[in-house]
């Protein structure tokens, strides 16, 4: 099947963008070789749901290096840049992706990608793991295994995984040390705000900023904010994330108690009705509600739009709507623009680590995979190592090593 794309002619810029994120990703470029060398993926065939930008774009070619074939899809239509994918489809991958497709075409580009009947998987969310236990169960009929990168698609798949529903191996690539320790806190927590001031022009210092869900992206999100001089509210369900917010020094309530004082809330929770309609009453005129989550969920948003005496757009990506008694209140790009600024924003230097445990962990399951029994497998302790050892190397960074007196002193303790 042909790559379905909005015009093979962006290809031009889409290169540029690919070429520009490539020279700042050297562990994913060590691996490429690595894997051109040994052609770690010869014969195999490899399916990607992932937000189609740039450096994503380059860590499929750097799966293709690798012998494999490769049919790439968005994993949400507002993040999918159409001159990469022009790119990517002119470099041999399939790809069935055009930004802001609908519903219904978003779920036909899974199913043509899924048609390959791929060896591996990389899921972005959990949309092609639904798919492949449901309707098109079939098409996994080869399948080894995969890997999802996103908290969303983690908590998806353990939760099939714990009720004996999850058919083949997947690894929480999500849960590896080299991704949600960097790409959740800085990545997300850098780019969040770059897609929040980017598309309201407005100031963030002296103002509320109520962030839900102290994970690794919401402590991100939080740092970034206090550095941009805003007050930062959390507001938190696990009691020992609370506490670990209170001790780095932001409030803690919930939210009927923020829902009044913040000026910016950012959504970073994977759960739904985070910002629903027992809240709407109370939130201040001209708060901005943004949603950082994988899914337009966090935000109630059909609620509040029954809720609204009036919606219009207020700018590019910001719908406005009029509140009972005059107050206005304005939503990011229907909920979603924060995750897919964070897609097109996160800094290649940081995806540099991710991607790179990502194509590792694709290797371990073509190594391996056929080998492991159905269920939600963690990134193995020396893929995270080695990924952190190259990152050092590329910075030229060096740390000291144990002695071989301290190695045998350590082990007796832990003996």
């Amino acid at each position: 099947m042909e790559s379905i794309i909005q015009d093979p002619g962006m290809a031009g810029e889409g290169r540029r963008k690919i070429a520009w994120a490539a020279e700042h990703m050297p562990v994913l470029n060590e691996i490429s070789e690595e894997f051109h060398r040994e052609q770690s993926f010869a014969g195999l065939r490899i399916a990607l749901s992932i937000h189609l930008e740039a450096k994503t774009a380059y860590l499929a070619q750097v799966l293709m290096r690798g012998g494999a074939q490769v049919a790439a899809m968005g994993s949400n239509p507002l993040s999918t840049q159409d001159e990469v994918c022009a790119a990517l489809a002119a470099s041999g991958a399939t790809v069935f992706a055009r930004h802001g497709c609908t519903s219904e075409e978003y779920e036909r580009f899974l199913v043509h990608g899924l048609s390959i009947s791929p060896h591996i998987i990389i899921d972005d969310g959990g949309d092609m793991l639904q798919l492949l236990h449901g309707r098109y169960k079939h098409l996994s009929a080869d399948l080894i295994g995969g890997c999802e990168e996103t908290t969303t698609g983690v908590l998806r798949l353990r939760a099939r995984a714990e009720a004996g529903k999850l058919n083949f191996p997947m690894m929480t690539v999500n849960d590896g040390d080299c991704k949600h320790l960097f790409d959740n806190r800085y990545g997300t927590g850098q780019s969040v705000w770059d897609g929040i001031l980017r598309t309201t022009n407005l100031v963030v210092a002296g103002q509320v900023a109520v962030v839900a869900g102290y994970g690794w992206c919401g402590r991100g999100v939080a740092l970034r904010a206090k550095g941009l001089g805003a007050r930062v509210i959390v507001a938190e369900v696990d009691p020992v994330k609370a506490i670990e917010a209170v001790m780095d020094g932001f409030e803690v309530m919930p939210m009927m108690r923020a829902a009044p004082l913040g000026d910016f809330f950012i959504t970073v929770t994977g759960c739904k009705d985070v910002i629903s309609t027992e809240h709407f009453p109370l939130l201040k005129d001209g708060a901005v509600l943004c949603n950082a989550g994988h899914f337009d969920v966090e935000v109630a948003v059909s609620k509040l739009r029954a809720y609204a005496a009036e919606c219009w757009k207020a700018r590019d990506n910001i719908e406005g709507f009029l509140l009972p008694g005059g107050r206005k209140v304005y939503l990011l790009a229907e909920g979603r623009l924060v995750n897919l600024a964070a897609a097109d924003g996160h800094p290649a230097e940081i995806m540099d680590m991710s991607f790179a445990l990502q194509a590792l962990c694709v290797r371990h399951l073509a190594l391996f995979g056929r080998q492991m029994k159905p269920g939600a497998y963690p990134v193995p302790r020396e893929i995270d190592r080695r990924v952190a050892e190259l990152k050092l190397r590329s910075g030229d960074v060096d740390i000291d090593t144990l002695s071989a007196e301290q190695v045998e002193y350590l082990a007796g303790w832990e003996g």
